[in-house]
This record gives structure tokens, C-alpha cells and sequence, in this order.
């Protein structure tokens, strides 16, 4: 994980907590983004070096977040298990509003921004042209956040198919990585309602009509279009049995829907285990018959393309392989990349349950390097997103004190920002995914292993131990 490229959520809470902002830019450009290199176009994409954490130790102001809605569970009712963790009404403390309350400081609402004049409907011309400048910066700086806006800006919603298209056919033949970016992005149009699925596929079905031309000359084309493809599968996305009948209306005459499909299912198992992805294949109701051509072996083409998985037969003993043994640094790249590609929790839950065996999963190195990777990507504001990621596998006193070891190793190559640690341990606390006795623990810890730079990291949250011990009645009181 590289510790200079994180980033810093937006707003935070008081009391030993830095301050954490974030820098919008204009849909126009204006990054300083490095230019993509060979190496990249390969590759993971080009990240800012800029050393975010300078903000901590030089700017102190209020920060800005929900502190009570996040802290409305008792003090002393804290399960391990995350069907057991239990809200109750709001009784339980919190560090940071209590530091907030004796501060008496107040926070200032931001004006209420006019609203924009609606913008005039854009010619197919134009829509092309403003599509490819969003679709080049989005995959140079990887932005979701401010394509999605620059998307919405459009204000074309019967012009996005042509966005569609320019998309894929931009990225057709480019890098794996490239084409899942461009992927992504579409998953997320269609999420949060930017982009109606019918100009979805009407972008889409401007490419399929095409393929038996391009074929010729890109002979992977298939899985190509799968990868552009799969991410509509995730969760918000496209349901399975929607997304595959229309995609097929194309090429069921040309008899190239079944290839399509299978090299879909096939890049579906490197997220989830293959019976998964039967059974949603199987509960979405699709059969191969409607999909293969009159005179195809529907079992010889099912054998071949190796997707036996949607017939809804069990995996003998021969076909059950064990799981490749991650090493740390690969373990932790997969995290970090699917965080920084804002998978939600049941997709990450997937990847691991279909990558790694249970010995695996259960293992303190995972939950070091789970913890590592999702207090790597962004702060306060992404440890309440993973919540339930987290206490999933920090189930029990011995996980979460490996998470906190993981959290001090952290801290001492990073040299320890003002802060920082402290900010971590509230909202662990708060959201219920680490419990004070284990916090307690960590604190007492005598392991030789886990010594290195304990003596500053121990002083940094001294603030945060001294408000634990205090008794609940005292807080009340105050």
C-alpha cells in the first residue's frame, strides 16, 4: 500500500482529530495529474504522489460530520459478531462529541449554493466531443467522483447513449485495467440514476451490431466486451437476467450471444465462487437454449467455455482445486484495488470467500492487511462505508488486536501524523467494529513483535484512553 497516495476524506469530527479536506476540481480539467505512462496503460492507473497528511500538521479547524448519528450504541453493550452488534437509543459516548461539547465550539452550515438554470440539449456532435474530454480525464486521473458529476453536468439524458458508445469504443482496445475503469464508470451512472438503462443499451447495442466486423481484426474482442461489461453485474448495477436478454437481441441472429455471455460468467468467478455466479445465472431464470444457436451442442458448448457452474451441478472432488496462497504484497494490492474501485462490501466479501479458503480468511495476516488497506484509502468517512466489511472479519478480541497492531504499524511509517491514530480509534469505537477491551489490550501489550515506535504511538492517543476510563456517569453529567 503506498501511504503517500491516500486519500483524505472530506469533514471529520472534533477532539483529537486533525482536519481532513479535499479539493474539488472543475469538469474542465485544471488537474496537475502526471501523464499516463506505458507502464500504466498496463497497469494500475496513475495515482497524485502529494503527501495528503501534510494537512494534518498544518491546519487545525472544526470539522464537520454526523457525530450523533453514529453514536447511539451503549457504552457497555458492544458484541463481537456483526449480527449481534445491536443500536440502541442514544446513550453510548463519544469521544469526540464529548471533546466538541467542552470546547463549546459550533459548527457554521454552508450557504445554500442558487440553482443552476437548465442547459440547453447538446448536438450528437457536441455530445461526442464533451464525452471523450470526460472519458480521457476520468482514465488519466481516475476521478469517479468528478466524472460522475461532469456526466450529471450534461444535462442530456437522450443524448447518453452517444457517451455510451464513445466510451467503448474508445477503450475497446486498450488495457484490461483501462476498460474495467470505463466499466466501473458505467456501473455507477446506472447507480445513482444519471444514466437510464435504455440509453445504456442503446450506446451498447450501437457496438454489438458491429462485432462480426471488428472481429477480424481483434481477435479477443469478446473478452474485451466482457470486461467493459461485467461491472454493470455488481450490486446496483443491471440484474443479470435484464442485463443478458438485451444484450443478446444483437447477437442471438449473428450466433455470437452464447461466446459473449460465458466470457462474462468466466470473468464473474474472479469476484465470486462459481456456484455464486450459478445460481444467479440459475435464479435469473436464462437457459442456454435461447442463447445458442438452433444446431449448438448446448453441452459440448457449456464443457468448452468451462461455465458448468450454470447448470446447477455441484463441483465434483477432481474440480475442486485449492486456492492459491496469496502472498502479503498481492493480498494487499487486491484490497487496495478493489477499495480504490469503491466495490461495495458484499462484492469484496465475495472476492475473498472465491480467492481465499477459509484457514486463509480467518488468518491474522488477512486482517492486517484488510485493515491496512481500508485505513489506507481514506479516512473517518470510508471506516463508516467499511463498517460492516470490517467487523465481519474482526470477529472476535484477538482479530481486533490485530487490526489495532496493524493500525500502529501504520502510524510508525508514516511517521506518525498529528492525530491521526487518535482519529482512528473513535471512529473504530464508535462504529462498533473494535471493542475497548480490546483496545485495552493493545495498550498493555508487552508483545516483542509489536514494538517498534510503540512508545510515540502509545503517547498520541493518551487522550483518547484518559476519556474511556472515565466513568459513564461523569460524561452524562457533563
Amino acid at each position: 500500500m503506498d501511504l503517500n497516495n491516500l486519500v483524505l476524506a472530506p469533514g471529520g469530527k472534533a477532539g483529537c482529530k486533525g482536519v481532513w479536506r479535499s479539493w474539488e476540481k472543475g469538469c474542465s480539467g485544471g488537474t496537475e495529474a502526471k501523464p499516463a505512462s506505458a507502464d500504466q496503460e498496463s497497469g494500475r492507473p496513475a495515482t497524485s504522489t502529494l503527501n495528503h497528511f501534510s494537512a494534518l500538521q498544518q491546519t487545525s479547524s472544526l470539522l464537520s460530520s454526523s457525530d450523533t448519528d453514529h453514536r447511539d450504541r451503549d457504552h457497555f453493550d458492544r458484541s463481537g459478531h456483526v449480527d449481534g452488534r445491536e443500536e440502541n437509543p442514544i446513550t453510548k459516548r463519544s469521544f469526540s462529541r464529548e471533546s466538541q461539547e467542552r470546547g463549546g465550539r459550533s459548527e457554521e452550515s454552508a450557504p445554500t449554493p442558487p440553482p443552476s438554470l437548465p442547459k440547453p440539449s447538446l448536438s450528437e456532435e457536441e455530445m461526442e466531443k464533451k464525452s471523450k474530454a470526460i472519458i480521457d480525464e476520468y482514465l488519466h486521473i481516475t476521478d469517479l467522483k468528478e466524472a460522475l458529476q461532469c456526466v450529471a453536468e450534461l444535462n442530456s439524458a437522450s443524448m447518453l447513449y452517444v457517451f455510451v458508445r464513445q466510451g467503448l469504443e474508445s477503450t475497446l482496445e486498450r488495457s484490461t485495467t483501462v476498460r474495467e475503469h470505463l466499466g466501473l464508470l458505467l456501473h455507477q451512472l446506472v447507480k445513482v440514476g444519471t444514466l437510464p438503462t435504455e440509453q445504456y443499451y442503446k450506446g451498447l447495442h450501437e457496438i454489438l451490431e458491429v462485432t462480426e466486423d471488428m472481429a477480424i481484426d481483434i481477435p479477443y474482442m469478446w473478452l474485451y466486451l466482457a470486461e467493459l461489461i461485467t461491472p454493470m453485474l455488481h450490486e446496483g448495477g443491471i440484474p443479470m437476467g435484464q442485463l443478458f436478454r438485451e444484450i443478446s437481441k444483437p447477437l442471438v441472429p449473428l450466433g455470437k450471444a452464447g461466446v459473449l455471455l460465458a466470457q462474462i460468467l468466466q470473468l464473474l468467478c474472479k469476484g465470486m465462487t462459481p456456484k455464486k455466479v450459478g445460481d444467479l445465472w440459475i435464479e435469473a431464470g436464462l437457459n442456454w437454449n435461447d442463447f445458442l444457436p438452433e444446431d449448438k451442442d448446448v453441452n459440448k458448448f457449456v464443457t468448452e467455455q468451462k461455465v458448468e457452474f450454470t447448470t446447477g451441478e455441484e463441483l465434483g472432488p477432481k474440480e475442486v482445486v485449492k486456492k492459491q496462497l496469496l502472498s502479503g504484497e498481492e493480498l494487499s494490492k487486491q484490497l487496495d484495488r478493489l477499495l480504490q474501485d469503491k466495490a461495495d462490501n458484499k462484492h469484496i466479501m465475495d472476492w475473498v470467500e472465491a480467492n481465499l479458503d477459509e484457514e486463509q480468511a480467518a488468518s491474522n495476516h488477512f486482517v492486517r492487511s484488510l485493515m491496512a488497506s481500508v485505513c489506507g484509502i481514506a479516512i473517518a468517512e470510508q471506516i463508516m462505508v467499511r463498517a460492516e466489511l470490517l467487523q465481519k472479519y474482526l470477529n472476535d478480541e484477538e482479530k481486533e488486536l490485530q487490526a489495532l497492531y496493524a493500525l500502529q504499524a501504520m502510524m510508525v511509517h508514516m511517521e506518525e501524523p498529528a492525530n491521526l491514530l487518535c482519529m482512528f480509534f473513535d471512529t473504530l469505537y464508535d462504529e462498533d467494529i473494535i471493542k475497548e477491551e480490546a483496545f485495552y489490550k493493545w495498550e498493555t501489550s508487552k508483545d516483542p513483535a509489536e514494538q517498534t515506535g510503540r512508545g510515540v504511538v502509545l503517547k498520541s492517543v493518551t487522550a483518547f484512553f484518559t476519556w474511556l476510563r472515565e466513568p459513564e456517569e461523569e460524561s452524562d453529567k457533563e
